[in-house]
């Protein structure tokens, strides 16, 4: 068993489509560990991003996960790759590149407002499982 951090964005939950998203992870098999609905804390949202800090999208990036609610939600699947399960079930980060039967492909819209994140390693995974829900780490 593996877990790994799921954030429906502040666009997923202002659209109503956390629902959606939860559904197509359970689908797959997936189960849900925890959940919470929050406005990201800035010092968390910098935190969460730290790589990309040097990048020109990093202020952008803090101001969108924290301008509104995200559902920030754990998940476990029973292989040691659920990360990876759930970055394909999203699609890639751009939306018009994403293929009909992902997340982004079938309801994406914006490439800077992408609906979802997931970890992208199995280490990201334990950090942001941590950073989010330190009693699950």
């Amino acid at each position: 068993m593996s877990r790994t951090l799921v954030i429906c964005k502040p666009d997923a939950v202002e659209r109503g489509l956390t629902g959606e998203i939860l559904y197509r992870l359970e689908r797959k098999g997936l189960r849900l560990v925890a959940a919470e609905l929050v406005v990201i804390e800035a010092e968390t949202a910098r935190r969460h991003y730290a790589e990309h800090e040097a990048r020109p999208f990093f202020t952008e990036l803090v101001a969108f996960i924290t301008r509104s609610p995200s559902l920030v939600a754990v998940v476990e699947g029973p292989g040691e790759d659920t990360w990876q399960v759930v970055r394909t079930l999203m699609g890639p980060t751009d939306p018009a590149q994403a293929p009909p039967g992902t997340i982004r492909g079938d309801l994406g819209l914006l490439l800077a407002e992408n609906l979802v994140h997931g970890s992208d390693s199995a280490q990201s995974a334990d950090r942001e499982v941590a950073l989010f829900f330190p009693s699950l780490a």
